[in-house]
Order: C-alpha cells, then structure tokens, then sequence
C-alpha cells in the first residue's frame, strides 16, 4: 500500500509523529480520526487542513472518522489560547453541529458500498452517558496530575495571568478519552490533528495503553502562517468560511489569488491534491516569472473547486475579471444584470433624496458607511484610493448626484485595490 505519510511529507503536513505510525499504515488499512470543534455552524479555512488529510487518508485505503465534538465543544479546548473561551449552550452547540456534519458530507465519501467509507461520531453520543464519578474512576486514576501539567498548553496557561479553570485542565483527559472509546468500539488506532494538539493526541494513546494494553499511533501537521507574520484564515472582514452565505465564493477566491510568492509555494502543496511533478513544474514556472502569478491563479482555481464546485469558481473568475482586469469596461458599459451578480461586492441601500439633492463626496462615503469617518474618507481619496463608477475621484468638493446613477438606481464605488461597495440608492 502506498505510504501515507510520505506522501504528507512531501507536502510539508508532518510535524511531530509517533515511532511506528508509518510501520501501521504500511502494514494495514487503519482507521483513523480528527476531532473538529463545533464552535460555529460552519468551518473554516483552518479547518481545511484536517479535512484533507482525511481526504488524503481515504484516498490512500484507510478509513477516516470525522469527530464532531459535541461534548468537548461544552468545555473548549486551552490548546494556543491564552484565555478561556466561552462556553455554548447545548441549543447553539445542536445547531453548528448540524452544519458541520452537512459540510464535512461535502469532502468524504460516506457511501457504504466504498470499501473504506467515512464516518462522522460526536463525542456526546458516549459522554452524555458517562457520570463524573464514573469519569474519574475509569479514566482519571490512569492519567497522573503531573503528565498532565507537563503539557505545553497547560504548562503556558499556568504561568500566564489568567490561569486555567478545572474545566479547561480536564479538557485532554477528555479528548484522550475519544482516542480511548473510538480504539475500543472502531478499532480507531490513529490520532491526526494540528500540532497544537500534540499533548492532547498522547494523553489518548497512554490512556489506550494504560486502560487496555492497546497501541495506538499519531502525527500532526504544522499549523499554517502567513510569511508575512498575519493570521493564516484572516482578513479585514474576519473569517473565511467553508459557507458560501458567510464567505461568498468570489472572496473565498480572492483569499487565495492574493497569497504572496512564499505562502503560494508552501499553500499549493497542503491546499491542493495535485501531484509532486505538476507542482514542481509549476514553482519553476512561477519563478521563471511571478508576474503571471501562475502558482496563485492554479492554488485559487483547486480550492476554491473543492470548496464550492466548478459552477463558482466560473462565477468567481467572471466576477474577477469583471472587477479587476478588464479595467477598459466603462461601469456604464456594465448591465443591470452585471452589477447585481457580481459576487463578492457589498451591497448597501442608500436613500434616493440625498443623491437627488446632490451630497459632497466625503459625505456620501461616511454615510453609506464605506469609511467609519469623514477623515477617513478624506484621508484616502486624497491619496488616491477612491473611484466612483472606475472613474479615480480626488476632488473633495464633488458633489455625488443623479448624474452618478447607473441604471438610474447604482453607484459602483471602489475603496483602495479590492474592496468594491455597490450603492443601491432607492
């Protein structure tokens, strides 16, 4: 059976792995899991990484669980936090679960006649069953205080200001308990996640050997940064959703086109599913001349297929070029039709009696909320940053009327390179 960890390796997905993982997925087809936190009703770019490394593992023979946790979502997980979250009611928590499992059907294949196909378990279907007498008498007495505060993510929150609840400490015990129940009722014998948890992910594996004399493996994958120090998943706007109705498929397309050189060479090995020599050929093609941005546009082009389908990566690119590249469209030239389509574009309502009577521009971009202040508004059209209707405004004095409709009812305003707010004045 071909290795699933070479092939993770070349990628750059492996960061710290237990001796003889390599040896069982070699050696068998195993199952294996990822816990995803039900933290919202929908993932997100940082979530992509362990869905597919379950893709990667069930292309490969093995047999991947999806764990939604459901209990442990009721604790949250300390792993790289440096305060504690808070905690979600059992109705929120029933709601993001729903739209965590209709999202992860989208990735895995679930069909029972495939050979090794998917599952999704949430930890609350064992948990809710469990006192915490029996908790601590079954799976506490195995784990020592002392393993457990020798763990980076415990160690970190102790000598930080806030400290750390009880709730919080018990959390790899917990966790460490799933690994335990999915050996003993899935014959699960392999833990993957992010390398922040890497203590949680060993407390399971003693906790099979201690409880059972069972072995169990794990590796995790680094976690993904910017080159540029920002935050990998993260923009103006916040989050990028896997949700279309969050993160529409044209921002979701832009997030990856804008990647820079370096996170480009390192994204297109984790992100995508092509193989070494086209991705290889690729980076040479790119260095030969990154003008054409080729490692960007084919890194866009993969994601953004998996995530949403073919159909709005075409939207997508029709959109882009709409906005962006076809920059000799006048906006009158632009339909009806084109303007309410376009994806990505904000949209904003903006009453007809003010542009009817005519207001100052740096009004106008307060009001309709484009700038939080008119000295922000005046800041960036005097340097050059505003267009209205792809026509560059640097008058401060204009006055925005009638004159500026299209269609009699929109004005296409454009707010440095890629933000785009569509007015619709009514």
């Amino acid at each position: 059976m071909q290795s699933l960890i070479a092939e993770l390796q070349w990628r750059g997905m492996i960061q710290d792995i237990m001796p003889g993982t390599k040896e069982q997925l070699e050696k068998e087809s195993t199952t294996a899991y990822i816990g995803f936190d039900p933290t919202a009703d929908s993932l997100h770019i940082g979530s992509l990484v362990p869905i597919i490394l379950l893709v990667h593992l069930q292309k490969m023979g093995h047999t991947p669980i999806a764990l939604i946790g459901g209990a442990t979502g009721m604790v949250g997980d300390p792993s790289g936090k440096s305060e504690e979250r808070n905690l979600l009611s059992e109705d929120t928590l029933t709601i993001n679960i729903a739209g965590v499992k209709a999202q992860l059907e989208k990735f895995l294949a679930f069909n029972k006649t495939n050979p090794n196909p998917a599952e999704i378990a949430n930890n609350y279907d064992w948990f809710k069953e469990i006192s915490f007498l029996d908790f601590i008498r079954d799976a506490g007495k195995y784990i020592t205080v002392n393993y457990m505060m020798a763990k980076d993510s415990v160690k970190k929150r102790l000598e930080g200001e806030t400290g750390m609840s009880f709730t919080e400490f018990t959390y790899q015990l917990i966790q460490g308990y799933d690994f335990y129940w999915l050996f003993k009722n899935k014959k699960c014998k392999l833990q993957m996640g992010g390398s922040d948890q890497w203590g949680n992910i060993l407390t399971g594996t003693e906790l099979i050997r201690k409880k059972c004399g069972g072995e169990a493996f794990a590796f995790t994958c680094p976690l993904i940064k910017k080159s540029d120090g920002g935050k990998f998943g993260k923009t103006e706007k916040g989050n990028i959703w896997l949700d279309a109705n969050k993160t529409s498929p044209f921002q979701f397309y832009q997030f990856w086109l804008n990647a820079n050189d370096i996170d480009a060479i390192d994204w297109i090995k984790i992100f995508t599913f092509l193989n070494e020599p086209t991705i290889n050929k690729l980076i040479i093609e790119h260095q030969h001349d990154a003008s054409k941005r080729i490692l960007q546009k084919t890194l866009a082009k993969e994601v953004t297929i998996f995530v949403h389908g073919v159909t709005e990566y075409n939207k997508a690119i029709e959109t882009t070029e709409k906005l962006f590249l076809d920059q000799s469209t006048s906006a009158e030239s632009l339909s009806e039709e084109d303007l309410e389509e376009m994806d990505g574009i904000v949209k904003i309502n903006f009453t007809i009696q003010k542009i009817a009577s005519g207001i100052d521009v740096i009004s106008f971009l307060a009001e309709t909320n484009i700038f939080s202040s008119k000295g922000e508004a005046r800041k960036m059209l005097q340097g050059g940053g505003i267009s209205i209707n792809r026509n560059k405004i640097n008058n401060i004095l204009l006055i925005i009327d009638n004159n500026f409709l299209l269609h009699d009812k929109y004005i296409l305003v454009q707010k440095g390179k890629k933000n785009y707010f569509l007015i619709n004045v009514i």
